[in-house]
C-alpha cells in the first residue's frame, strides 16, 4: 500500500523535471544544485557528461546566440526503490522518465523547430531533497518549421 510520504515522494521527484524545464528556459543554470546531484552522469544524443560542474558547462556552450526554448514535460513517471518501497519503508531512489516537447524560438517570432524528447531519470534522496544523479535524453524527432 502507497503511503502519503511515497505520494510525497512521487510529486518531489516530478517536480524535479518542472525546476529543469525552468532552468533550460530561463537558462538559469546557477539553480542547478537544486535538480541534480553533484556527480551526476548525463547521457544524451550530443554528449556524455559526468559531474554537475560539466553538465553546466555543456549547458551553456550548447546555447545559440537569440534562440530562445520553451520545455513541456508530460506523462511523468515514477517508480520508487526499493521495489514498491512499502509500508513504512522510505524510498531512497526512484526510477522517473518523462516526454518533452521542446519549442525552439526566437523572441517575438513563432517557433522554428521542435522536437519531441524522452528523459529518463535515476533520482536518489539527499540531506537537500529530491535531486537527478544519473539521466538520459533521447531525440525521438525534430520538426523544422
Amino acid at each position: 500500500m502507497e503511503t502519503a510520504n511515497h505520494l510525497e515522494d512521487r510529486l518531489a521527484i516530478a517536480a524535479l523535471f518542472a525546476r529543469l524545464a525552468h532552468l533550460l528556459d530561463d537558462q538559469a543554470f546557477e539553480g542547478a544544485a537544486a535538480v541534480f546531484t553533484e556527480d551526476v552522469t548525463a547521457r544524451s544524443p550530443r554528449a556524455e557528461l559526468h559531474g554537475r560542474d560539466a553538465l553546466v558547462d555543456f549547458m551553456r556552450r550548447s546555447r545559440v546566440e537569440g534562440e530562445f526554448t520553451q520545455h513541456m514535460h508530460t506523462d511523468p513517471l515514477v517508480d520508487l526503490e526499493p521495489e514498491g518501497a512499502q509500508g513504512d519503508q522510505p524510498a531512497d531512489r526512484a526510477k522517473a522518465s518523462v516526454n518533452s516537447l521542446v519549442r525552439y524560438y526566437r523572441e517575438g517570432e513563432p517557433p522554428h523547430r521542435t522536437s519531441g524528447l524522452r528523459l529518463q531519470y535515476f533520482a536518489v534522496r539527499t540531506p537537500q531533497g529530491w535531486r537527478f544523479a544519473e539521466g538520459r535524453t533521447t531525440l525521438l524527432w525534430t520538426r523544422e518549421d
